[in-house]
């Protein structure tokens, strides 16, 4: 079901898009379309990252190589765009317009069909996770709202008080500590991947353009960990401009993928600030972490490779020794 509602094409059906398809190449930053205009035709990926921002706090969706987005434009005739898509760096994509969209179904009538169902699961999935995802934040309001007209010594109490970080909304060392007790206590599996993540030259950034700003751009680096977090990780800011992601269930390949997601977004949103920063770039430290060891262990190895990121001029990723290692083998 999980592979049904991913909107990734398997290869036949990318080679089939390909052979009716345009291609077109945007900058990056560049708009592809905007929220609101009349959709007339449907993208997939061939190469780089595209944004979807849908606004009202909903966080943004980020889509790579063959995935594929607008689809409804052509489905449905007087459909309006419902988030704003933007290249993040430089992409380059199939477009289909309605003509070349009717060319799938007399070229591969049985592939094409195929690919309708999954459209359907997929729209039908997405909309109950934005349900669900309004309804959540909904009650976060709500609670918000309830804690504002209680005491503060009441607030100093609560659970989401002692686990959360104040400025970003991320998980807190508190929280961290208790969720690396959860895991062990209650048989759950430990976490397979670590990722240290710190902000480069961000003293510069408050000495320049004060607190406030900086503040601002803690809360990008938090909002990119949150939206790639999955429901067993974790995100956490450690302190200070450090922050991490500790990856429940993964491999070498999948945490390459989380950190190279991060810093694409970063220098995503380093790209876009104007004169006053939103966001800085960063460096990351990567391990695999082994279950039989601590904390203090696992944060050892992110860190060791962490420094190694900052000595080489930041922006970038560094893993852990062994890890780097094996990988040149």
């Amino acid at each position: 079901m999980a592979d049904i509602v991913h909107a990734v094409l398997s290869p036949d059906e990318f080679a089939l898009f390909d052979r009716h398809a345009s291609r077109r190449v945007f900058a990056n930053g560049e708009v592809i379309f905007e929220r609101g205009s009349a959709g007339r035709t449907m993208y997939v990926i061939v190469r780089g990252m595209v944004e979807l921002d849908f606004g009202q706090e909903v966080l943004p969706k980020y889509l790579a190589g063959n995935e594929f987005f607008g689809e409804l434009g052509l489905l449905i005739g007087s459909h309006l765009r419902c988030a704003d898509a933007r290249a993040n760096g430089d992409v380059e994509l199939l477009e289909l317009d309605h003509a070349q969209f009717c060319g799938l179904i007399d070229s591969a009538p049985g592939l094409f069909a195929y690919f309708l169902r999954r459209t359907i699961m997929r729209i039908t999935s997405h909309e109950a996770s934005l349900i669900h995802q309004l309804r959540r934040r909904n009650n976060e309001l709500e609670a918000a709202l309830d804690n504002l007209y209680s005491a503060t010594s009441r607030l100093s109490h609560t659970e989401e008080l002692v686990r959360t970080d104040e400025l970003t909304g991320v998980c807190n060392r508190r929280g961290l500590s208790l969720y690396l007790q959860a895991a062990r206590n209650q048989g759950q599996c430990p976490p397979q991947g670590l990722l240290l993540i710190d902000c480069d030259r961000f003293k510069q950034i408050n000495d320049i353009y004060g607190h406030l700003v900086g503040d601002r751009v803690l809360q990008s680096v938090a909002n990119v960990l949150r939206s790639i977090a999955l429901k067993d990780d974790l995100a956490c800011r450690l302190g200070g401009d450090e922050f991490c992601l500790v990856v429940a269930r993964t491999d070498r390949i999948g945490l390459q993928r989380r950190a190279d997601f991060i810093l694409s977004a970063m220098r995503g949103l380093v790209e876009r600030s104007g004169q006053v920063p939103r966001a800085c770039a960063v460096s990351i430290g990567a391990a695999l972490l082994n279950p039989a060891d601590d904390w203090n262990h696992w944060y050892a190895l992110a860190d060791g490779a962490l420094y190694r990121a900052k000595n080489k001029g930041g922006n970038g990723l560094h893993w852990h020794e062994s890890e780097a290692l094996s990988a040149s083998d």
